[in-house]
């Protein structure tokens, strides 16, 4: 099961984190995977690793923000089964604290960069008879979360986008899902606490990890493991869908 063998697969933002263990596991199911990342120092380590376990694998320099660098780099490739949009960035910050700069910013990574990936991508899919798009969404898109108004914002934005392109390209063959990950332990989270909570680091990683019912933040691996199921044959009748992988956030938390 799950098998992905002669499939080639683009995954963004793979040089760390969810990315980096979606590009890793749709390798080991056989698929060739460019690994695609804004800091290609990474992506070549995600590929060395790839390789030395015996997977095909190259990487690619890309700003997903970059319509003529996305248009580039789709261009030099020879097939194109799978998307797995997942290059992202996040924000602390209300409407109030939310500076012009930063609001552009998220939106031109999260929401435009996905639409970039989209419109350089789908040709490729069509080409190939047919694929599969997995966009990484998140909780935030559909549950008010504290200091999270423009992160919230461009995560709605790829809940819909999701929604129309499994509608526009049904009839190509594409199917078009997301995933809407809780808090997950990524090396973001790590930074992230170290700026703002110095010294009292893991006081505040338990503390966030408990915002989850099941009492722990997600592994990227587990994140991975919905993609994969998501990008595999065993999900043929899977498309325009959203699915949570929230530790029982959404439903359990009252």
């Amino acid at each position: 099961m799950f098998s992905l063998l002669n499939k080639h697969a683009v995954v963004t933002g793979a040089g760390s984190g969810i990315g980096k263990a979606v590009a890793l596991l749709l390798a080991k199911q056989g698929a060739t995977v460019y690994v695609t990342d804004i800091n290609l120092e990474q992506a070549n380590e995600v590929v060395k690793e790839i390789v030395g376990a015996g997977g095909r694998a190259e990487a690619k320099v890309l700003d997903v923000s970059n319509q003529q660098h996305v248009e580039a780099a789709f261009g030099g490739l020879v097939r194109l089964d799978i998307l797995v949009n997942s290059a992202g960035v996040s924000h602390i910050g209300t409407a109030e604290s939310t500076s012009e700069e930063d609001f552009d910013r998220l939106y031109r990574v999260n929401v435009k960069g996905v639409y970039n990936c989209l419109r350089s991508g789908v040709p490729l899919l069509r080409k190939a008879g047919g694929g599969v798009v997995v966009n990484m969404c998140s909780i935030a898109a559909t549950v008010g979360i504290p200091d999270r108004f423009a992160y919230s914002m461009t995560k709605g934005a790829v809940y819909s986008m999701t929604l129309s392109t499994a509608k526009d390209y049904l009839k190509d063959g594409i199917r078009c899902n997301c995933v809407s990950p809780a808090r997950v332990h990524t090396p973001f989270v790590d930074g992230f606490l170290k700026k703002n909570y110095p010294g009292k680091e893991e006081e505040m990683f338990e503390k966030l990890s408990k915002t989850q019912p099941i009492g722990r933040m997600a592994k990227p691996d587990e994140v991975a493991g919905l993609i994969l199921y998501l990008c595999s044959d065993e999900a043929s009748f899977i498309t325009g869908c959203d699915y949570p992988i929230d530790g029982g956030f959404l439903k359990l938390n009252n």
